[in-house]
């Protein structure tokens, strides 16, 4: 993982690619009783509630003059006031949900998200829509993968942190609930910041093998198409917060690359 590309103003270009290039592996490898799809969360999310995380469209400006008021003694004027406006936009979320085609049916089988910012921010409307999805699926007979490649925000896997702590120093989580589990059983990959990210297993209907998708190989694609060497700063600061020894590491890789 790069965490310059963890950038809130380049994560959305990143998350879309991600999303698209993980649905074309997929279809290279699935049997052909299987089909990957993306679908998207489309949903109005408000600037007040996610400043942290988009550019703030939020407009203030005070009045030019006083406002005149009628009042039983005659006329009074008020000190002007700052007016506000809340602007709205609509945010999208893209998905790859894998369907099987037996028996000419198209049935939902593994669904598979990829973390954003306003999933992980308290407060987000996007947050609150992607808990409710999340508690559904892991009580349905459909997989649920989540990948979480964002340093910042609350932590949002299914699998409480407690849970993952004593193994590992870890960075980033891909979490697999397979429909039917209980809620307290999943398949978990964790991953540092120095390490490539994993080949994982993304299940299908029972007595059809696993597929075998690459992550890294996935990312490694999002980098080169998105044009990200050009594009990032590695002169700045990351724009995450990294432990001291991770912070050692990636200036001296950047030194070796000439980035630095």
């Amino acid at each position: 993982m790069n965490p310059y590309l963890e950038d809130p103003q380049l994560w959305p270009g990143v998350h879309h690619t991600f999303v698209s290039l993980l649905r074309a592996q997929l279809n290279q490898s699935l049997p052909d009783d299987y089909v990957a799809d993306i679908d998207e969360r489309v949903y109005v999310e408000r600037a007040d509630t996610a400043r942290a995380i988009y550019p703030d469209v939020t407009i203030s400006r005070p009045l030019q003059s006083s406002v005149t008021t009628q009042t039983p003694g005659g006329v009074a004027l008020a000190d002007p006031p700052l007016k506000v406006e809340f602007l709205s936009y609509p945010v999208r979320e893209p998905f790859v949900q894998i369907f099987s085609l037996k028996g000419g049916m198209r049935q939902l089988v593994t669904v598979i998200e990829l973390l954003s910012p306003a999933n992980k921010t308290p407060g987000a409307h996007g947050r609150e829509l992607y808990l409710e999805k999340q508690r559904e699926l892991i009580h349905s007979t459909t997989h649920l993968m989540e990948i979480d490649l964002l340093h910042y925000g609350e932590h949002t896997v299914f699998v409480p942190r407690s849970a993952l702590q004593g193994y590992k120093q870890w960075d980033y989580v891909v979490c697999l609930h397979k429909g039917g589990w209980g809620s307290g059983s999943a398949w978990v990959w964790l991953v540092s910041l120095r390490e490539r990210l994993p080949r994982v297993m993304v299940p299908l209907l029972e007595g059809d093998p696993e597929v075998v998708v690459d992550l890294q190989a996935v990312f490694n694609q999002v980098y080169q198409q998105g044009r990200y060497g050009l594009v990032v700063n590695y002169s700045a600061t990351p724009p995450v917060a990294l432990s001291e020894e991770d912070t050692g590491w990636l200036e001296e890789l950047l030194r070796e690359k000439g980035l630095r």
